[in-house]
């Protein structure tokens, strides 16, 4: 009896974690940005990039779209960006990754990846509030948890 309750528990235990889905963010130092330059990316359907400019112009910032093969290090604030889409009785953004640099060096990214949420019906997201949601986190912070009081 006891090895039929560890093996599903054990069962219950993969199952699970092979329906994960992971967003991490670590947002930047805004202190002084006006504005961000964009490094196109043209693999990434032609509707994520609007949409990341709407997100970046909803909270205040301006923005730049550079070419494709532009360094990172053009403008003081420069950012890419690689978005994916998958099927699984409709398409949905399975992954999701923006990166800032300032002044060429890596400053803050965040990332979205339900690409191993396979049995999880919260990957089937609306990308635009997704993307909206990402860049808040990232350029402003919000919805980071508080650092804990220290005595």
């Amino acid at each position: 009896m006891h090895r039929v309750a560890l093996w599903a528990l054990l069962a219950c235990g993969l199952a699970s974690s092979a329906c994960t889905i992971s967003q991490n963010v670590q947002p930047i130092d805004r202190t002084g940005i006006k504005k961000v330059c964009i490094i196109e990316d043209r693999s990434v359907r032609e509707t994520f990039l609007p949409e990341y400019r709407k997100a970046l112009t909803e909270i205040g910032f301006t923005s730049e779209v550079l070419p494709p093969d532009s360094p990172v290090s053009q403008c003081e604030v420069t950012s890419t960006y690689l978005a994916k889409w998958s099927w699984d009785l409709t398409i949905y953004m399975s992954y999701c990754e923006l990166k800032v640099f300032r002044d060429g060096e890596l400053a803050g990214q965040a990332t979205y990846d339900s690409t191993k949420g396979s049995g999880n019906l919260g990957k089937f997201i609306d990308s635009e509030p997704k993307i909206r949601e990402l860049v808040r986190n990232l350029y402003l912070g919000e919805g980071r948890k508080p650092a804990p009081a220290s005595n």
